[in-house]
């Protein structure tokens, strides 16, 4: 294959990439100023998935960020989980 064909392959993955990025903006702006401070990670759980979504795109990005945010419960005991 020639580039501009791997390009628009892989156009859908970036797009879903740059939307789940911006729906964790949209949380950390609109809605996280509400709920305050409960992540008990750190890096928080946004910054984690972000993180996440950046570094290993939209199907492996989303996959650790919610195996992040199930861990994210009073029954664990938090502590310093940075992106593999």
């Amino acid at each position: 294959m020639n580039a501009g064909m791997d390009k628009l392959i892989a156009l859908p993955g970036k797009l879903i990439q740059q939307l789940l990025l911006g729906l964790i903006q949209v949380y950390r702006y609109a809605l996280s100023p509400f709920l305050g401070q409960r992540c008990r990670f750190h890096p928080s759980c946004s910054a984690y998935a972000a993180e996440a979504l950046t570094r290993y795109g939209a199907l492996r990005g989303t996959w650790l960020a919610v195996k992040r945010v199930l861990r994210c419960h009073p029954f664990h005991p938090g502590g310093h989980d940075p992106v593999p």
